[in-house]
């Protein structure tokens, strides 16, 4: 990370005394703290709008239960996969969102759809009570400051690659 130990734990100083001078750090107390700083001592239900690749994708991806991330249930306009199961969760119509949304409760929905659409669905999740928004979707959205926010755009990710790609191969050839 290019950082010194020094620096590191300057930084968790920020949030407490974790360590002893002269003795380090008890690991595993230092990871549940960390844990916690970031909220991850609490489950959250998940709830994927669009089960396309990039949602099924999501859905079944294990690593997220064991972080405290549960899906919980996946929507999607399609007749033709409404009623299908993907990971073993049913695919749910977008019809029954609202109802959904009101009775269970959710804390993230995470938005695999369209650009298209994308920022109207957002807009009504917000009104029906989601308070984080996990968007997939090719648009930035622009919500109200009490909900949170994550655009993920996977482009950007592959031009740091290329971009970081390059800069190696000309390390290597100078």
């Amino acid at each position: 990370m290019h950082v010194t130990a020094s620096q590191i734990r300057q930084d968790l100083n920020n949030f407490g005394g974790f360590g002893q001078q002269g003795y380090g750090y008890n690991v595993k107390y230092l990871y549940n703290e960390i844990g916690k700083i970031l909220g991850m001592e609490k489950n959250y239900d998940v709830i994927i709008i669009g089960a396309g690749n990039l949602g099924s994708a999501l859905s079944g991806y294990s690593d997220f239960a064991r972080r405290g991330f549960k899906v919980t249930a996946i929507f999607d306009t399609d007749s033709a996969k409404i009623g299908r199961l993907i990971h073993g969760i049913k695919i749910l119509s977008d019809r029954e969102l609202e109802d959904y949304i009101k009775t269970n409760k959710p804390d993230i929905a995470a938005l695999t759809l369209p650009r298209d659409a994308a920022a109207d669905v957002a807009a009504h999740l917000v009104k029906w009570g989601i308070g984080a928004i996990w968007n997939f979707a090719p648009v930035d959205l622009r919500l109200p400051e009490s909900v949170v926010v994550e655009n993920i755009h996977l482009s950007d990710s592959l031009m740091r690659i290329s971009y970081a790609l390059k800069e190696k191969r000309e390390k290597e050839m100078s």
